[in-house]
């Protein structure tokens, strides 16, 4: 598992800081093009947009889903430090695959967000153009990779340095460790038999969030970061999904869910002249649409796991629960859109049935 803060030297701190801060950053440029981007491609095509449900945001939830080729899906994973080379064979960034011109697909070249002669400075974070590269990225199959690369002596930089990254662990292999790490197996995934190792598999889906009947990239993307914990760094997992309309984020403390929703006018309204509120021009700064009986605006939950998807205190051995959830929900609001950065997010309860999810 990763180092907490308190193990760390002050270079590694600062380290720390830099990386939490470009999450941050990352965090809201993603809402826009996996979530954002996804309904206004839907609105300019005539078609009806399909918001989450409620019952959609509960832990253990399943749903019906249909992929929408509109909404981009992507996986990207962002870690602290640059992946060791003893995870390749499971995470596969390699030369063939690195962000170079002589790589890049020549539907990538042609999009016109590529500088060639300033490629090796785009694929850095802090250049001004390193969105529009993961921007044209995003459409190629499997994972992108940003890690800490080889940054001259004395300075932390972050860069997109892989892409078509492929995630070969083993979903046994996964629920494995996490059954081990929980302490609901000792030593093997079937020694208590096939029943109780489909629950494990089943439940290391829970654990992240997702229901174990997932497609693709939600699988990669619960392989990987559960690969990541491995070592000893923080890593991050993105995933969007075409089919469940959300942007889920995986890191060290918690999960979380971004989509759209839909905000009635009494809401609206409500948050514009109640003062205790405190919210200045909130269709400018809070809604990615107006409609006729509200708004559209970018909803996000927080998950955090329990005592039963914890390691237990006192390390003994312990039998699964397969009906006990593993997750909670422990905060939701109302985003403010990725150009108003000085606006906070504004509590807003809707998963679970209240009469006023503003109180």
């Amino acid at each position: 598992m990763w180092r907490e803060d308190f193990q760390l030297s002050r270079t590694e701190k600062q380290r720390r800081a830099i990386y939490k801060t470009l999450r941050d950053e990352l965090d809201y440029s993603l809402l826009q093009l996996g979530i954002t981007d996804g309904y206004k491609k839907i609105k300019k095509a005539g078609e009806e947009y399909r918001f989450v449900e409620k019952r959609e945001l509960k832990p253990k939830s399943k749903v019906s889903e249909a992929e929408n080729d509109l909404i981009e899906g992507f996986i990207i994973l962002f870690c602290e430090e640059a992946i060791p080379t003893k995870l390749k064979k499971y995470i596969r960034y390699f030369d063939d695959n690195k962000v170079t011109m002589d790589n890049l697909p020549e539907v990538v070249l042609r999009s016109g967000r590529i500088a060639s002669s300033l490629l090796k400075t785009q694929r850095q974070f802090e250049h001004a153009r390193f969105i529009d590269l993961l921007k044209s990225l995003l459409p190629v199959d499997y994972a992108l990779l940003i890690q800490q690369d080889n940054s001259p002596k004395g300075q932390t930089r972050y860069s997109l340095t892989n892409f078509h990254v492929r995630i070969d662990w083993l979903i046994d292999f996964a629920a494995e460790a996490l059954g081990k790490q929980l302490r609901y197996i000792s030593k093997d995934l079937y020694e208590k038999g096939e029943t109780y190792a489909g629950d494990i598999v089943e439940k290391l889906f829970e654990y992240y969030s997702f229901h174990h009947t997932v497609s693709g990239r939600r699988t990669a993307a619960v392989v990987a970061y559960q690969l990541l914990t491995s070592t000893d760094f923080l890593s991050t997992v993105y995933v969007n999904s075409s089919e469940s309309r959300t942007l889920t984020r995986i890191s060290e403390n918690e999960i979380s869910k971004s989509c759209l929703v839909k905000m009635p006018k009494e809401h609206i309204e409500k948050l514009e002249k109640d003062e205790k509120y405190r919210v200045k021009n909130f269709r400018k700064n809070y809604l990615i649409d107006e409609t006729k009986d509200g708004g559209i605006a970018l909803f996000r939950v927080i998950y955090t796991h329990n005592e039963y998807s914890t390691p237990p205190a006192d390390g003994k051995l312990r039998d699964l629960q397969q009906d006990v959830n593993w997750l909670k929900v422990t905060n939701q609001s109302i985003l403010p859109l990725p150009k108003a950065s000085g606006m906070a997010p504004i509590p807003y309860s809707i998963i679970y049935d209240q009469q006023d999810p503003l109180r």
